[in-house]
């Protein structure tokens, strides 16, 4: 299957992006299996872990509507970032080295500490940022009180009687989740991989994705579908679903990026 690089300006100093083909999404999944068979007490760990975080965190949020809805974004947001450890375990195994302790995995944390700082404050803001605004827009759009979330999703989503609420409420967080997509797509697993700052992960990823708009919305859409399952399932489901997402994402980076 062919994949074309396509040179950058040298005037940014960016590494070449590569072309590559719609489905190539699929195959990043395959490689991320492989990578769960060849850690998968490490892989699993890391799903089970966050898994039991999230499933805490919603549970606090069940009783506040609005803050049930900004925890399932925030996950969204922040998920890239602390699947870090799952981009080195992947990239541990693609140069053939052992992988026999939790704390090998952590390594990918420590090469470049400061830039996934700067990327973990970033997202934390962007965070606040939406959890703020959509408290705003609960309290212009939405005039009711909602006991439970049951009565929240009920009453909001699905009576139709706040249709503003629900337009602006996607449509605002649509963008916001599609611009931390560009910049995050593999600017974390660049920064695992690469000693590079924040700005030059992020203008790579938004470089990498823009070249490859079609195979990017494709697995966007895979994400989306498979964390969605996850929900379903009451998280359950992503205690196997989160390792494979964050070692396709390496995957991905090394596909785009050279």
């Amino acid at each position: 299957m062919e994949v074309r690089v396509h040179s950058t300006s040298h005037h940014f100093e960016l590494p070449d992006t590569a072309h590559v083909p719609v489905a190539r999404p699929l195959h990043w999944l395959r490689l991320a299996w492989q990578d769960v068979r060849y850690s998968p007490f490490e892989s699993i760990a890391y799903g089970l872990f966050f898994t039991v975080v999230g499933w805490l965190i919603l549970t606090f949020a069940a009783a506040r509507p609005y803050l049930f809805t900004v925890a399932i974004s925030g996950f969204f947001l922040l998920a890239p970032l602390l699947m870090s450890g799952l981009y080195e375990i992947s990239r541990r195994h693609g140069q053939g080295l052992p992988q026999t302790l939790i704390a090998d995995s952590l390594a990918g944390y420590r090469r470049n500490g400061q830039s996934l700082f700067h990327m973990g404050v970033l997202l934390a803001l962007i965070a606040i940022g939406w959890e703020r605004v959509s408290a705003i827009l609960f309290a212009l759009l939405y005039g009711g009180t909602a006991p439970d979330l049951s009565q929240f999703v009920q009453d909001v989503f699905l009576s139709g009687d706040y249709l503003r609420f629900v337009v602006a409420w996607t449509l605002l967080g649509g963008v916001i989740a599609a611009v931390v997509f560009g910049l995050t797509a593999v600017s974390i697993p660049m920064m695992v991989d690469r000693d590079v700052d924040l700005v030059t992960a992020m203008m790579t990823s938004t470089r990498a994705v823009a070249a490859n708009l079609m195979p990017m919305i494709f697995w966007a859409a895979i994400i989306v579908g498979l964390t969605a399952i996850g929900f379903a399932t009451w998280l359950a489901g992503l205690i196997l679903i989160l390792p494979l997402l964050g070692h396709a994402t390496w995957h991905c980076y090394k596909d785009l990026v050279r």
